[in-house]
């Protein structure tokens, strides 16, 4: 039987739409330890066709982000205009995927790389001492309790930033109604997609960056941000290295796109280096190796 057959059975009976459980609470359940991966990286709970208990937690209706600082998952209801991940058909030979043509011109991400742009990031004296002045104002109002502190700090994020938000007090009436303070420091990455779903003027808008970018201000090494130069980067070697298996969509579903730095970062072997480093560094190396063409 499988082992993780009980909890399928406890998911099966919920009918939360969003809670968190303890890594240990559900050991209790199943009867058995974890592996030590559930404890340690995130993408095992990726449902990818790969992990197979985050793929039957998905086929019960549920997503997961991980908390693994607290020793925590938060399982959440999916969309129902969502499609569920599909695990890939058994039996026959799958075909490697053909990998793309390399660049001359584009280096790989190697440690003197990252070192060499991260000296460069504090000689760009308007974006260094931008971020600095950023990030005064968001110690300054660090809670997100009252609509004039989401205010100050939504509307600096939309001129520096130039996010191109042409009403922001949605914006930031929508962040309160959030009530986000806990989930910011707990790191929970599903917090970014929720933030960034807006409708403005009655149109719908998906504000992906700019959410991003508010909340990496205010805890800056576990929310990284997206970019469309950091986009261009982790496609481009996708193709060239394949150091993992995605989409291009899913690098706009939050939680994948900060698993799919950190795989990155893994494949690399640039661990020594935090998730804000990596963010100064593919921003700058994206800027300058796949400028946007105007």
């Amino acid at each position: 039987m499988d082992k993780f057959a009980n909890f399928i059975s406890y998911l099966k009976q919920q009918n939360k739409d969003d809670f968190y459980i303890d890594l240990k609470e559900i050991e209790e359940i199943i009867k058995a330890p974890l592996c030590a991966s559930a404890y340690k990286h995130p993408a095992y709970w990726s449902a990818d066709g790969i992990h197979s208990f985050a793929d039957s937690i998905l086929e019960c209706g549920y997503r997961v982000s991980t908390d693994l600082k607290n020793k925590r998952i938060r399982l959440y209801k999916v969309d129902p205009n969502e499609p569920l991940a599909r695990k890939p058909k058994s039996g026959g030979t799958k075909r490697a995927p053909r990998k793309a043509k390399r660049r001359k011109d584009v280096p790989n991400p190697t440690k003197s790389q990252v070192e060499k742009y991260l000296k460069k990031w504090d000689k760009l004296e308007d974006y260094s001492t931008q971020e600095k002045a950023i990030n005064i104002v968001f110690k300054q109002y660090s809670k997100n309790d009252k609509i004039e502190n989401i205010l100050i700090k939504s509307s600096i994020l939309n001129d520096f930033y130039s996010t191109n938000i042409f009403k922001i007090y949605p914006v930031a009436k929508r962040i309160l109604s959030l009530k986000i303070d806990e989930r910011l420091k707990a790191g929970d990455p599903t917090l970014v997609d929720e933030i960034a779903a807006n409708k403005i003027g009655g149109k719908k808008l998906y504000l992906y960056s700019f959410a991003s970018k508010y909340c990496s201000h205010h805890n800056q090494l576990e929310f990284p941000i997206y970019d469309s130069y950091v986009e261009k980067v982790l496609l481009y070697f996708k193709g060239v290295d394949q150091f993992f298996d995605f989409k291009k969509e899913d690098l706009r579903i939050y939680p994948k796109f900060k698993n799919i730095l950190i795989e990155f970062r893994k494949y690399y072997k640039l661990d020594k280096y935090d998730l804000k480093q990596l963010d100064k560094f593919l921003w700058q190396f994206g800027k300058k190796h796949f400028p946007k063409k105007y």
